[in-house]
């Protein structure tokens, strides 16, 4: 981390990792970031040790500010004594088609970061997985089980937020096909199919 960066308060450190991860991305109106928080790394402790509502409302804090401004949706990770289940908005669940579970995120179980974003939605709920475009990692929490196929990591300027180490990743379609196979066509071939195809 830069000196810079170390003066930044928490939210500012999260607004500068997501949205550089945001640009990376291209991420948008329509998608959906997942987030894995553990507040105790945060603040040089291990995970799961010394969970801090403070520290959450600061993370929170500069993911809506970047949410604001690009328009994606989140998704936030509870920890394993949940199942890794997420925090979302009921809407956003049900259009998604995604299996909603039944708890309430609490610091002991869940943890600060998803009790606290459940506390700030509109009407919370919790689901048993998804499948989603990006993901913003505090502390090494293992968000990766949440992200779609393939996993493109992003290296943020600034690696740590407080004393937690920063993972993020986006997902990019599968390339498929084989040696044969195409993923761009220049102008030319556009207008005639290319000989030897296999119809």
């Amino acid at each position: 981390m830069t000196d810079q960066d170390q003066a930044l308060p928490v939210a500012g450190q999260v607004e500068k990792a997501l949205s550089e991860l945001a640009e990376v991305a291209a991420l948008g109106a329509g998608q959906i970031v997942v987030l894995g928080v553990s507040t105790s790394e945060v603040q040089g402790r291990r995970i799961g040790t010394s969970g801090a509502p403070a520290v959450a409302r600061e993370i929170y804090e500069g993911v809506r500010r970047v949410r604001e401004r690009r328009g994606f949706e989140t998704v936030w990770q509870c920890c394993e004594h949940l199942n890794r289940a997420l925090v979302t908005e009921r809407s956003l669940a049900v259009s998604r088609g995604w299996t909603i579970v039944s708890a309430v995120p609490v610091p002991k179980a869940g943890g600060s970061m998803a009790a606290y974003a459940f506390s700030q939605l509109t009407d919370p709920c919790l689901v048993e997985a998804v499948a989603v475009d990006a993901g913003l990692d505090i502390g090494e929490t293992m968000i990766g089980m949440h992200l779609r196929p393939v996993a493109v990591p992003v290296r943020p300027s600034g690696r740590w937020i407080g004393e937690a180490r920063v993972t993020m990743a986006y997902a990019r379609p599968k390339l498929i096909g084989g040696e044969r196979a195409v993923y761009a066509l220049p102008s030319r071939e556009r207008e005639a199919p290319p000989s030897g195809t296999c119809d």
